[in-house]
């Protein structure tokens, strides 16, 4: 999966741990998603583009290649 997350992010103008707590998951959980270590649960992808203001598929896209 790759993620916009991190620049979309410091678009916003938060920091790891203040994305992390407007979701209820750890700042290690949002460094895992910007370096596409992690895929979020639906819910999470959610809460992150709530959060942001975005839409999921703004931030996460699947390569079919995978």
């Amino acid at each position: 999966m790759q993620t916009r997350l991190k620049e979309f992010r410091e678009k916003a103008g938060l920091t790891q741990q203040q994305l992390a707590d407007y979701t209820g998951v750890t700042r290690q959980t949002i460094l895992f998603l910007e370096k596409s270590q992690y895929n979020p649960s639906l819910r999470l992808a959610f809460k992150i583009a709530k959060v942001l203001n975005l839409s999921v598929d703004t931030l996460f896209s699947f390569d079919d290649e995978d």
